[in-house]
Formats: C-alpha cells, structure tokens, sequence
C-alpha cells in the first residue's frame, strides 16, 4: 500500500504563496506519476499538475506560469509551489498517485485565499 499526507495548506491574501508537500510511503516511489488535484466545494475534483517518474510535467491552463510541481524522489515527496494565488484557487488540494491497478490518495490540504 502506498500512504500519502499532505501539508502546507492555508489561509493566504490573493497574490500570495504556498508551498503544498506530499510525502509517500514505499520505496517505488521514483516510479510512480505523481500529481495534485483540488476540489472545491459544489465541484468536480480537477487535475492541477502532474509529474512523471521522468521529470515530464503538465498544468491545468488556469494554473500555467503560477503553480510548479516538483519532486523529491529520495524524501518520497512530491511539492507543488503556488503563486500569485486568486480567490478561485481556493479548494482543498489532493495528492495521487497512479499505479497500475490502484490510485491512492492523500486526505487533502485546504488552501483558502481571501480577495
């Protein structure tokens, strides 16, 4: 099994940063995609970045050139620095990871930006 925690959510003015942290269990780690999701509430949860094993990253258009996803592979820690954060950033903020016959999933971190 795979664990994954979050951390690093909070309450920022718009404009402000983060930096969300992802810590895994496992020693796979360096194999897995990794990405961050976010759910707002009334919303679908959505894909905000991802990462390979590889390095290779992609971003949602609302977050290209504001948010940077990162990874750790001998801390088992995936980051995703936030910037210039807006109110509609606002929504608790998951980790995944893909495996082949599983996701798993963190409990989420809550990042809420006030205007």
């Amino acid at each position: 099994q795979v664990q994954l925690v979050e951390s690093g959510g909070g309450l920022v003015q718009a404009g402000g940063s983060l930096r969300l942290s992802c810590a895994a269990s496992g020693s796979l780690f360096r194999l897995y995609t990794m990405g961050w999701y976010r759910q707002a509430p009334g919303k679908q949860r959505e894909l905000v970045a991802a990462i390979t094993s590889g390095g290779s990253t992609n971003y949602a258009d609302s977050v290209k050139g504001r948010f940077t996803i990162s990874r750790e592979n001998a801390k088992n820690t995936v980051y995703l620095q936030v910037n210039s954060l807006k109110p509609e950033d606002a929504a608790v903020y998951y980790c995944n990871a893909k495996r082949p016959l599983h996701d798993y999933w963190g409990q989420g971190t809550q990042v809420t930006v006030s205007s």
